[in-house]
């Protein structure tokens, strides 16, 4: 068996590191099983254990006394000051029971972009002359008068253009056909150039009725060859007047035709031609047409 040196110093420090460790293992094992400064106690198992009852649940299983009443408990005990009424509650503000409905959005006002302002009109339409003229008169000429007119400025009316004679930058003269005038009513006249470019601003001319003969033809007086006498009855006062070729009839109507059919009358300015037809309604026997002709039985009267 091998023997340790003690004098070497390698062999006196691994001596020394044994001990060391084995009295570091000694330490803990004592420790482990019996610990430090007390008693070594074992793991016992624990039983379970019930609470003792409290003071409220033996008071309920024993009534208690009176000698036990006049304890700490009855001193703690004290009335209660109620009031007669229940304090004012304020009126609920809405509905609790009522369920929130999100209230439908207002629409939006749409916003209409502000049009840009219009141009004046290049040309400047003044006045018409004629302005006023009547339904079923002839072909006229008009006159327009206003600025900046050029040659090439053409006059319309309702869209139709007019022969135009320029005769200053100021005034503008048009032939109106009859065919335009046919009606009464409101007619646009504008004055614009060859091109469209340039135009004028809106002037209306008026077409206004003609006067009316307010007679009625009622009868007729002649032969069946020559019938040169016709009966005209006034619808305003029933007046009957007997009428011939050439006569004026309320002042301004002149009887050119006569016929069993209907009676020509025309207005001696105006040139309009206006016919009367006949008509029943006057009284009866008022002329020889009205009254019937007794029928005969034979040319011969002797027997």
């Amino acid at each position: 068996m091998q023997t340790t040196d003690i004098n070497n110093p390698t062999e006196r420090k691994k001596l020394i590191i044994a001990l060391a460790l084995g009295l570091t293992a000694l330490l803990f094992l004592w420790w482990a099983f019996v610990g430090f400064g007390g008693t070594a106690t074992t793991n016992r198992p624990r039983t379970a254990t019930t609470p003792s009852p409290t003071r409220t649940q033996r008071a309920a299983e024993v009534p208690e006394t009176a000698q036990e009443l006049k304890g700490t408990q009855l001193d703690q005990l004290s009335p209660i000051n109620w009031p007669g009424a229940p304090p004012g509650v304020p009126e609920a503000k809405r509905n609790i029971f009522a369920f929130y409905e999100k209230p439908t959005p207002a629409p939006k006002p749409s916003v209409e972009p502000i049009p840009s302002p219009t141009p004046p009109p290049a040309l400047l339409l003044a006045s018409l002359s004629p302005s006023n003229v009547y339904a079923r008169t002839g072909d006229f000429t008009l006159e327009v008068t206003g600025d900046k007119f050029t040659s090439d400025a053409r006059v319309t009316v309702d869209g139709r253009e007019l022969p135009t004679r320029f005769v200053s930058p100021q005034q503008l003269s048009a032939s109106v056909p009859a065919s335009i005038i046919g009606n009464a009513g409101a007619r646009q006249v504008i004055v614009r150039s060859a091109n469209g470019k340039l135009f004028s601003n809106v002037t209306v001319l008026n077409i206004s009725a003609p006067p009316t003969p307010n007679f009625g033809f009622i009868g007729i007086i002649g032969t069946y060859k020559r019938m040169d006498t016709a009966i005209l009855q006034d619808k305003s006062n029933k007046e009957v007047h007997n009428v011939q070729r050439g006569d004026m009839v309320g002042g301004r109507f002149r009887v050119t035709s006569i016929s069993e059919k209907e009676v020509v009358l025309v207005d001696a300015n105006l040139k309009i031609r206006h016919s009367l037809p006949y008509t029943a309604e006057g009284e009866k026997g008022i002329g020889p047409i009205a009254r019937p002709t007794p029928k005969v039985e034979s040319e011969d009267d002797e027997p």
